[in-house]
């Protein structure tokens, strides 16, 4: 294990608490690598209103400023994209100059596009430290869910939006072009960031899973006939998904008697639109433990229209919850359909799976067991934190096309052949293109 690197870590804001997928992400990378053994200083906003702060754990210096955001109108008129001036705050810029000022960093990481505004700060330190790496590590395929919000807006706000897409555009592009190491937390993304810089791979870096994990459950007729949604709603783009299922799922389930909760953070304004909306589903917001939830269910939903890796599915794995979602809407892990998952086409036909298969409770048994099985091994935050620490050391300086291939290496033998999860199967599919 490699000790005493020095990483910058700029990211959206503090990850704590850890209350959805970015932050889930965010801080088990940060923590994993440390604990391979990188010192972090770590830069980002501060989640508590008009202040900054400090605190530090073991190999990790974790500094928040104040998160003071300009005027809309100011933000819609910048080059940088709305989601990339989210951080551009005065206070994050000036800390970040002080520390590229004053630091001698083996790598500089940008954590997700939130960050993208500091490229070219990062870029003017490493020419005058060319043996400093810039990571980019991607948490979306950004242009795709802006294009799809633009889409869903009217008027003067749909011009703004694909304006902004166009920014977003330009931005990822830039990222994935330059950073000497690129990731992502799902195949799919992997291979569509690729396509952006030819020749360049992206790294396949999933989340780990820290945790509960249910021993044995069995699903019988004396649980309600309910299928759960869980989760946080607070982007944009989750909700045209949720509330387009919902549009088609809400009357179906009503007719057949089947019960529909969603459980996770949202606003309360949202919150009470959607039970205006679907007065059938129980809308239960933000709740202390969503354990209580998944015990009181069948089976979960996904209904995402967007990839990219989905958290919450490994929740309802380890909590022994069979999973219907849409196909693409759970990449990254090694279930397939009908392997621990089932898959559908469209919202609709995802609906009538639930309709046909809800009280087959020995087919929703059979695919909790086989979900559980498949994933026991996989996950793990130490290994992967010790496999991106060795990427970032292996990247080439300097945009060089290079490669580097044995993302979990490090992960037991059993792991790199049962998970589905091998980078190689992200970077043997982006070089078959």
């Amino acid at each position: 294990m490699e000790t005493g690197l020095p990483y910058l870590w700029l990211t959206l804001c503090d990850p704590d608490p850890q209350t959805n997928g970015q932050f889930i992400y965010s801080g088990g990378l940060i923590r994993a690598v440390a604990k391979a053994g990188a010192e972090l200083t770590v830069l980002g906003l501060s989640r508590k209103p008009g202040r900054s702060y400090r605190r530090s754990e073991p190999n990790i210096d974790w500094q928040f400023v104040e998160d003071r955001q300009a005027s809309r109108w100011i933000r819609v008129a910048s080059s940088f994209p709305l989601t990339a001036l989210r951080t551009r705050v005065p206070e994050m810029r000036a800390a970040l100059a002080a520390h590229l000022a004053s630091g001698n960093w083996d790598a500089v990481v940008l954590d997700s596009i939130n960050v993208g505004w500091a490229l070219p700060h990062v870029l003017r330190y490493r020419r005058r430290h060319p043996r400093t790496r810039v990571v980019y590590l991607a948490q979306n395929q950004e242009t795709t869910a802006m294009r799809m919000l633009a889409q869903a807006e009217r008027g003067w706000r749909r011009v703004v939006r694909f304006m902004d897409a166009a920014k977003t555009d330009r931005m990822e592009r830039r990222l994935v072009r330059v950073a000497d190491l690129v990731t992502a937390d799902s195949p799919d993304d992997c291979k569509a960031l690729a396509a952006l810089s030819p020749g360049k791979p992206v790294v396949f870096v999933p989340p780990g899973y820290d945790g509960p994990r249910i021993a044995r459950r069995t699903i019988d007729s004396s649980l309600p006939r309910r299928a759960v949604v869980v989760g946080s709603f607070d982007w944009a783009a989750k909700r045209l998904s949720l509330e387009a299922f919902l549009t088609i799922a809400a009357p179906l389930f009503a007719t057949k008697g089947i019960a529909l909760q969603l459980v996770g953070r949202t606003e309360a304004s949202h919150v009470a639109a959607l039970r205006r909306r679907f007065p059938s589903v129980e809308i239960v917001g933000t709740v202390p433990d969503v354990r209580p939830y998944m015990a009181k269910a069948r089976l979960a939903l996904v209904p995402d229209t967007l990839g990219g890796f989905k958290l919450k599915s490994l929740d309802y794995v380890f909590n022994r919850l069979p999973i219907f979602a849409l196909d693409g809407a759970v990449p990254g892990t090694p279930l397939d359909d009908r392997r621990g998952i089932r898959l559908f086409k469209s919202h609709a036909e995802l609906a009538r799976g639930v309709v046909d298969t809800i009280d087959d409770t020995a087919a929703l048994n059979e695919q909790q067991e086989t979900a559980f099985a498949l994933a026991a091994d996989c996950f793990d935050w130490a290994a992967i934190g010790q496999s991106l620490m060795r990427q970032i050391r292996k990247a080439p300086i300097a945009g060089s096309a290079e490669a580097s291939e044995d993302y979990f290496t490090a992960a037991p033998a059993h792991v790199r052949r049962n998970s589905g999860l091998l980078p190689e199967r992200c970077t043997s599919a982006l070089k078959s293109d």
